[in-house]
């Protein structure tokens, strides 16, 4: 496994006062862990005792990208640096070859810093995927076969954004399990997992559900900097919870006993690494293949079982509170291994497009890039209706298939979607405020078709259900309700004064 070699690979500039990223030897020196006073229900937040961003720091360092050097990999090696964003959308580009460059292209424009921000008091980073309070609970694993000028055999590391770095965590993984077997060539897999405290901290019992967001949101932005570079991805969603722990190297992690109820003290083991899917990456465009989860599952074992693991995890916080329906709710979601389940690659479906002046001449690298925050929210700006559109299109699972009304909603083909197996189960209720020629009021729109019946019926009569004026006939968007819901979209959306607020609709069986 060759290590200490630096790629030039640019991150975003910190503020002149800030130390410059330390070197590679230097970024597998622990951490000092904080100070925390953690968050007990009603009481205030104690930023100075905010979690260690960094998880592995005791790692052997697989390659690092220094901050201070030129970009090269991630302008020669893919066309995302210069074409439009709605080409990632519509006809991805020639997958590119799995390299060291093509890898770093996909971290970089998926899970690394896209900015720092300062105030006299702080300095605190952001990345390209979102996180709840910006807490980032989601941890990112590699399972890779051989990479030149990276590693001769096939590995596993941990990404650590901070540095924009792999961190060796296995001995050689045996050859045989990246064989054209199960995979297309080129393919190579992607964990992610989710350490609970570092929600839990600010979030307190809702962290569960809050760091399941957070995997979504890492999910979608791996998909999209995928594409950029011509390649697809798929949830290995017919593993079990086993199959996940050993792959990602976690197993037995989160064996405690649990509280009855909430309790504050010091309990590091709080702080473990909860594994929550693992996903394919692969060439788009070939030949479609499925995948046998028994015998994935069975191969898993054979190799993982003999695999090393080396990195302690670090400790995040001194003091903690176990929120005991965390650990419960993990608990009972745990997924058994599914080995009936198959799945196919489906053709590649574009979103629809109303324009291209929506992303004002800037490239995919850009936008993907390109933060938004809710300190830009004044209460004042209006959206263009045009622009409020593009947006929902680009929120449908099934794209748009066919120029007779766009097609059926509801099987996910459409970027970043297409990751999923299962049909669209999450629609979205809108709060338009401030879009120019749109009426101020409530509207829904209908991710899946085979739920309109059903959505109509169980909501209130008086809902009007109209098309609203300029929609776009591939775009299920319907007016339920004019009227000014400024009040309720604030207390639902943490008092955010944006040009629209959303809440999601989710269907859900009855499992009793």
């Amino acid at each position: 496994m060759k290590s200490g070699a630096t790629l030039g690979l640019k991150e975003s500039k910190k503020p002149e006062k800030k130390k410059q990223i330390p070197d590679l030897k230097s970024s597998s020196t622990t951490t000092k862990p904080s100070t925390p006073s953690p968050t007990t229900p009603g009481a205030p937040t104690a930023w100075t005792g905010q979690t260690s961003p960094t998880l592995f720091a005791n790692t052997p360092p697989l390659h690092s990208y220094r901050s201070n050097t030129s970009p090269p990999h991630h302008t020669t090696t893919t066309t995302t640096t210069t074409t439009s964003p709605t080409t990632l959308s519509s006809s991805p580009p020639t997958p590119q070859p799995l390299s060291l460059p093509t890898l770093s292209h996909l971290l970089y424009h998926s899970l690394s810093l896209s900015a720092w921000k300062s105030t006299p008091h702080s300095t605190w980073s952001l990345r390209v995927n979102p996180s709840s309070g910006n807490l980032h609970p989601t941890e990112t694993h590699l399972i890779s076969p051989p990479i030149p000028s990276l590693s001769r055999s096939a590995f596993a590391a941990h990404y650590a954004p901070k540095h924009h770095s792999l961190h060796l965590r296995s001995s050689p993984i045996p050859s045989q399990f990246f064989l054209p077997t199960f995979f297309p060539k080129s393919s190579f897999l992607v964990g992610f997992s989710s350490v609970f405290w570092r929600e839990a901290w600010k979030y307190g019992e809702r962290a569960f559900r809050y760091c399941n967001h957070d995997v979504g949101h890492a999910i979608a932005a791996l998909a999209i900097a995928a594409a950029g570079l011509g390649w697809d991805v798929k949830i290995l969603d017919g593993l079990g919870f086993c199959d996940l722990e050993k792959v990602m190297g976690m197993n037995g992690n989160g064996e405690f006993e649990i509280p009855a109820r909430p309790v504050k003290g010091r309990m590091p083991e709080i702080e473990f690494d909860h594994p929550d899917c693992v996903v394919v990456v692969f060439p788009n465009g070939g030949e479609g293949f499925e995948v046998d989860f028994g015998k994935l599952s069975s191969l898993i074992s054979e190799v993982f079982d003999e695999v090393e693991w080396v990195g302690k995890p670090n400790l995040l916080s001194k003091e903690h509170v176990c929120w005991d329906i965390i650990y419960r709710t993990a608990e009972a979601v745990k997924k058994p291994l599914t080995a009936t389940d198959r799945f196919k690659v489906d053709p590649f479906v574009s979103s629809g497009l109303i324009s291209e002046n929506v992303y004002k001449g800037m490239s995919a690298s850009e936008v993907i890039r390109k933060r938004r925050s809710a300190v830009d929210m004044d209460g004042v700006h209006v959206m263009e209706r045009e622009t409020f559109y593009q947006i929902m299109l680009h929120c449908l699972p099934s794209g748009v298939q066919s120029g007779d009304g766009g097609g059926k909603q509801g099987k996910q083909l459409a970027l970043p979607f297409r990751v999923l197996t299962w049909e669209a189960e999450v629609h979205a209720v809108l709060f338009v405020h401030r879009v120019a020629g749109l009426p101020i009021g409530l509207y829904f729109l209908v991710r899946n078709d085979d739920h309109f019946d059903e959505l109509k019926r169980s909501t209130r009569s008086e809902f009007e259900w109209e098309r609203p004026e300029g929609c776009p006939a591939n775009l299920p968007l319907y007016r339920l309700l004019k009227g000014d819901f400024k009040l309720i979209s604030r207390r639902v959306s943490c008092h955010q004064v944006g040009e629209f607020g959303y809440v999601i609709f989710l269907h859900l069986e009855n499992l009793r």
